[in-house]
């Protein structure tokens, strides 16, 4: 548990650090209760949330209409069971129909919607920062969370930055492993697939995050998020338990040091993808877990 510096059990090898700032709430935007942050020409719906470190767009898309970005780093599509897009940069181009997590060069870029369906983008912030400020919670930021470490982008792929595509049928399940995660120099995704079992409510994961965010994007389904603020030495800062059921589609912000966990609500289809900025050294350091490793090295350790 945390202690107070001046409290000498602060020296003993269980004790852990005090966040350095006060810890902040959840942010949890159901996106059909607010309309859209953007209309697009042929129909489609874009909501736009920011973190301190991540920019999220989820569009519910049109055939037809062109997402167009020019970001100064790599960037993740995630195009859901049933969307279409064709994704171009310069002369590159690839269609995707199926459910796949999209790795975009940095530049501009282009996501043409073909069949209608939900296409999320996830950026570093600081690669769109004209993106960060034009966001539903851009004010939330203007004071910076002391609590995320500095974004640091991870180093570039040996064999250059192109369009990257992987498809989740090609990525079966594995036991032991979590979920489907990929990354590239800016974010990480971890592509679960939709699930339509009951939780089994004796086996939750209750956990929390030193320094850095994780958000949720909720697809389908509705899910109860648990939070609780850790119990630090400065009584001023707790506070009570969150038991938040959440509607989709959702975006759900969870910033450090917050305990969480999710419990889908019923039995019916959930589909939950969790992001983060940049990636994660925790679960790159387990052995097949992110399943495009080869293809971004980590960062050195000193």
């Amino acid at each position: 548990m945390p202690y107070d510096p001046s409290d000498p059990r602060s020296r003993l090898s269980t004790a852990v650090a005090a966040p350095p700032g006060i810890p902040r709430p959840a942010t949890y935007r159901e996106l059909h209760r607010v309309p859209a942050d953007e209309g697009h020409p042929k129909g489609s719906k874009t909501w736009w949330t920011r973190t301190q470190a991540m920019v999220i767009a989820h569009t519910e898309a049109a055939p037809g209409d062109v997402l167009s970005v020019d970001a100064s780093g790599e960037y993740a599509v995630l195009v859901t069971e049933g969307a279409g897009v064709t994704v171009e940069h310069g002369p590159s181009a690839e269609s995707v129909d199926e459910f796949a997590v999209v790795i975009m060069p940095s530049g501009t870029t282009t996501v043409r919607v073909t069949a209608p369906g939900v296409v999320i983008r996830v950026f570093g912030a600081p690669t769109v920062p004209d993106l960060a400020a034009r966001c539903a919670n851009a004010a939330d930021y203007e004071s910076p969370d002391e609590n995320v470490a500095e974004f640091v982008p991870w180093p570039a792929p040996p064999a250059g930055e192109r369009i990257r595509v992987y498809r989740a049928a090609d990525y079966p399940d594995e036991p032991g492993r979590l979920g489907r995660l990929f990354r590239c120099t800016t974010v990480m995704v971890n592509a679960f697939d939709a699930q339509t079992q009951p939780r089994d409510t004796t086996i939750l994961s209750p956990h929390h995050h030193d320094d850095f965010e994780q958000v949720s994007l909720q697809i389908d389904g509705d899910f109860t998020h648990h939070m609780r603020v850790p119990w630090a030495a400065n009584r001023l800062l707790w506070r009570d338990d969150e038991h938040r059921l959440t509607e989709a589609p959702a975006t759900v912000v969870i910033p450090p040091p917050l305990l969480h966990t999710s419990q889908p609500s019923d039995t019916g289809r959930r589909f939950l993808i969790d992001v983060f900025a940049p990636p994660r050294f925790d679960f790159s350091e387990q052995p097949g877990w992110v399943l495009n490793a080869d293809e971004y090295p980590m960062p050195e350790t000193t």
